[in-house]
């Protein structure tokens, strides 16, 4: 894992040393194993190191093939190795010590542009063919690292982290409003749907999925995959050949992404996603004579848990419960005492390179990092994005879609066996499904245009002069009036790329930070791919939701999760009520804000005081997740970051 930096000169003049330099120095600030560089003329590139696999420990990085006359700087680790070894015709002989990045430059000298096709994995490179003059990146399908440039006149410059190409001379730290405007109109946790812009409008950044190329002072900027649903659904014979395909794909995406010299962790709930991941996870690491180091969010030992009984904030009995079930895991469950959202806000700014919005569960993510790395782990198992890929499985958008193409017949013993399930009688089912099915004859629709309105955090100048309504038309961010399902929403998910995109920002940045790298093997490739190909009948089956996950997790899950359809895990429940002690300190800043002539220009200063005076003084736990008390941080947020542009 590396984070990589370079410079192109398009005029073929040489890269100064003092350029290359700011560059590096800009990147002490993570932590590393080591740092070299690697310079020809117009071109400058840098690796800052954190050996985390195997053949990462004294790797060269960057790394020079000297019969392609191609330099790379790579921060990537690849998960079919195997694959491309046979693909390339490399000596068994090599494939042990044979470093990713080397890899990498074999994969572009026989396959050219068509590279980033053939690798799976989390990665993003730069490389310079010396042939061809040319500079030529890639970053990999599901965003996973980040790769930023500016671009001036005669100059292209890269990086891993967006602050360094602030260094560079001429660079300003202007605000994208463009981007600021997104963030500030999306309602989600998602930052923006723009994913080839920042926050700042100097520095631009690749997308998930895409390459790009660097040739006679032109950039090129292109798509290479996409994660589309098949045209034609996977027919397997049986439920348990479905069962077993995707064990096969899942143990496959889960063994490749343990391969580290260090401990290996995982972020663990009470649900079905990371239980899968580490109960898949569990016996290859016993045989491999190492132990699983689990971590677990807890509420604040004093939190009274406001939620209704079909969710649970403390999920403690359902991880105690998997934890003792798959065995070989060293359980750590962490109530970080003392840390609270709002004691967070300057660090993570810093950290992020810009605002954020998950500011409920900020600081014990930081926190599991924090314990990870004093524990010497080199790999983060995370299930983060299974919700859209194996275990996914929306009963109700499921029985709406039946009941609008009429299967009746399957639609009633579905019915009777979901009610089952969840203690729900067919009586109260129907009514909601049927709204479901058709909104409009339901009156769903009138409805919704008469309840509150979801208040807004962008000023409205802003949103007039950036038409950032118009431009978020179309896109599943939880916009008024937008009616999307669940079936629109995971498409959008892998379809498109914001999601990608706002998820590999936050994880290689935390990675840096802390030399651990976050792994989700719910979002692997293939993984994914296979998932899309399923049909969605093996999703809802019998009654039971997320259904083909349970089945096939059966002898790797205690029962008490695999088939809990009752309660649901809720994180960050009590963030409002950690941060009861610090609220007078936070409303006088948010007064401080409203008085700011800064803050009018992008917030709405005028729903911030109304937030707040519907909010109070001494705020009540559940309203964790009322829309004023969240949008009340979220405009803290955003100040705080305005200010530190100054």
């Amino acid at each position: 894992m590396s984070a990589i930096a370079g410079i192109f000169n398009y005029d073929g003049g040489p890269v100064t040393e003092e350029d290359g330099g700011r560059l590096m120095e800009a990147l002490r600030r993570y932590p590393a194993d080591d740092d070299r560089v690697w310079r020809s003329g117009p071109v400058f590139l840098g690796c800052r190191v954190q050996w985390i696999t195997p053949e990462s420990v004294g790797e060269s990085l960057p790394y020079y093939d000297n019969g392609g006359q191609v330099a790379v700087a790579a921060d990537a680790i690849l998960d079919n190795r195997d694959e491309l070894f046979g693909l390339l015709g490399i000596e068994p002989g090599r494939r042990g010590r044979m470093g990713d990045a080397e890899l990498i430059a074999a994969a572009y000298l026989k396959w050219g542009k068509e590279a980033p096709r053939r690798l799976i994995g989390d990665y993003a490179f730069v490389l310079w063919d010396e042939r061809k003059r040319m500079l030529f990146g890639a970053r990999d399908l599901l965003g996973s690292r980040t790769l930023y440039y500016r671009r001036d006149a005669g100059r292209f410059a890269f990086c891993t982290a967006v602050h360094p190409l602030l260094e560079l001379p001429g660079a300003r730290k202007d605000v994208n409003e463009s981007w600021l405007a997104e963030f500030l109109a999306i309602p989600v946790i998602l930052d923006a749907v723009d994913v080839r812009g920042t926050v700042y409008r100097s520095v631009g950044q690749l997308p998930p999925a895409h390459w790009l190329a660097v040739e006679d002072g032109r950039l090129t900027v292109e798509q290479y995959d996409a994660l589309d649903a098949p045209r034609e659904p996977l027919r397997l014979r049986t439920d348990g050949d479905y069962e077993e395909a995707f064990r096969d794909v899942f143990r496959e995406a889960v063994s490749s992404k343990l391969r580290t010299f260090r401990k290996v962790g995982a972020s663990l709930s009470g649900g079905l996603d990371s239980g899968a991941v580490v109960g898949f996870a569990a016996g290859p690491l016993r045989e491999a004579g190492k132990t699983l180091q689990a971590y677990s969010y807890l509420p604040a030992p004093d939190f009274a848990d406001w939620t209704p009984r079909r969710l649970a904030a403390d999920e403690s009995p359902y991880i105690r419960s998997t934890v003792g079930h798959v065995g070989n895991m060293a359980y750590s469950g962490l109530d970080f005492a003392g840390r609270d959202s709002y004691g967070e806000i300057d660090d993570l700014i810093g950290l992020l390179e810009g605002p954020y919005k998950f500011f409920e569960n900020s600081f014990w993510i930081k926190g599991i990092l924090e314990r990870a790395q004093a524990d010497g782990v080199g790999v983060l198992l995370t299930g983060a994005r299974g919700n859209y890929s194996v275990s996914w499985g929306p009963a109700m958008d499921y029985y709406a879609r039946l009941l609008r193409g009429l299967r009746w017949i399957r639609l009633y013993r579905e019915l009777k066996q979901y009610g089952r399930r969840v203690n729900v009688g067919r009586s109260r089912l129907l009514p909601a499904i049927g709204e479901q099915a058709f909104p409009f004859a339901a009156g769903i629709a009138n409805r919704r245009r008469a309840a509150a309105p979801e208040p807004r955090l962008i000023h409205p100048g802003l949103a007039a002069r950036t038409g950032v309504y118009a431009r978020l038309a179309g896109h599943d961010v939880g916009l008024e009036g937008a009616d999307f399902d669940e079936f629109a929403a995971r498409a959008y998910q892998f379809g498109g790329l914001a999601y990608s995109n706002h998820q590999g920002t936050s994880v290689t940045k935390f990675s840096l930070r802390y030399g651990v790298w976050e792994r989700d093997p719910t979002a692997d490739p293939r993984v994914i791919r296979f998932c899309l190909s399923v049909p969605d009948e093996q999703y809802v089956r019998h009654g039971m939701d997320r259904a083909l996950i349970r089945r096939a997790t059966a002898s790797y899950l205690p029962d008490d999760v695999r088939l809990n359809q009752r309660v649901r895990g809720v994180q960050g429940a009590d963030w409002l009520h950690r941060m009861r002690p610090a609220w007078p300190r936070f409303v006088d800043e948010l007064r401080l804000l409203c008085r700011d002539s800064a803050a009018a220009d992008y917030l709405n200063v005028a729903q911030v005081k109304a937030s707040l005076e519907r909010i109070g003084t001494e705020p009540r736990p559940e309203y964790a997740y009322d829309p004023d008390a969240r949008l009340l941080m979220r405009a803290l947020i955003a100040w705080r970051f305005l200010k530190s542009l100054a």
